[in-house]
């Protein structure tokens, strides 16, 4: 039962925000490198924002995960698919990512349904699209040279915990882990405790981010529209900030030995980028010696 073998990296899209970029001031990328660096981050997702790989040496900084965002509609992935999961794969082995973290992208039919999406009323993903969905994520996972992980997300076909057991139902467990990422699990209706009990040594790949609750009620109730706006609103927040159980989310992992990547992540933040990612890495700190401290 022990964190000691679990690594600490960031996802720095609180910097550089693809989705909405408008919210994230430029940087310099040698000046991100720093900034991560000294606030005790060991690893990063491949970004636009960072420096040239062998730049990152120099900072004890690695690439943790690369990230392939696909598209995908109710019939299963769109023909450019294939061929961006191809130059995603090729960018994990390029930079030496520990795990290549797969996902279908927000669609247009389910944005709207954020933090609803386990109404019946819902677009779900039609037979032929779940054919497909998992042929193209089995296709990829048999092809990597490194661990693949399915990343449920807000505004996708895969999204409530219902949708999760689907896709792990019905995938081949040595193939395809979970990237559980707590915020996104929690505004899919889901409880990341639970998650972790349920699908244990799957979890090999965890992106830490807290959940405003008040945001979360709006969104709910439609009095927020959909994802993108859901973020103007800053649904999700610092870690310790909102309804996250953060000490029950690594007190379960603790209890799986988990020694995979722990991935602090905000997409928008009220607080400058690098004093928010400062408090999601303090707070994660504390937290964790908390769990591991003998009773």
């Amino acid at each position: 039962m022990t964190l000691a073998n679990a690594s600490v990296g960031i996802v720095p899209i609180i910097f550089a925000n693809d989705d909405l970029p408008e919210l994230t001031p430029p940087i310099e990328p040698e000046a991100l490198a720093m900034q991560l660096a000294r606030l005790g981050f060991r690893g990063s997702q491949l970004s636009r924002a960072l420096p040239p790989l062998d730049c990152l040496d120099k900072h004890a900084l690695r690439i943790a995960e690369v990230y392939a965002a696909l598209p995908c509609t109710s019939d299963g992935p769109t023909p450019q698919a294939r061929e961006q999961a191809f130059e995603r794969l090729l960018a994990a082995q390029r930079s030496h990512a520990s795990v290549l973290v797969f996902s279908y992208h927000l669609s247009p039919e389910r944005v709207g349904w954020s933090g609803r999406a386990n109404d019946p009323a819902a677009p779900k993903l039609t037979e032929q699209g779940q054919t497909r969905a998992l042929d193209l994520l089995t296709e990829i996972a048999r092809a990597s040279d490194r661990p693949l992980v399915y990343h449920p997300h807000t505004g996708t076909f895969v999204e409530t915990p219902e949708e999760v057991e689907w896709l792990m139902s019905s995938t081949n467990a040595d193939l395809v882990g979970l990237c559980l990422d707590v915020g996104h699990y929690i505004v899919g209706s889901g409880d990341p405790v639970q998650a972790i009990q349920r699908y244990r040594q799957r979890v090999r790949h965890v992106h830490m981010k807290d959940v405003d609750g008040r945001v979360l009620a709006e969104l709910r109730a439609g009095a927020i529209p959909d994802f993108h706006e859901a973020l103007r609103a800053r649904v999700f927040t610092e870690l310790g900030n909102g309804v996250l159980d953060l000490i029950g989310v690594l007190r379960e992992l603790s209890r799986q030995d988990y020694s995979g990547w722990l991935m602090c992540e905000q997409d928008t933040t009220w607080r400058p980028a690098a004093e928010s990612a400062a408090i999601s890495r303090a707070v994660l700190a504390f937290a964790t010696r908390l769990v591991s401290s003998p009773r």
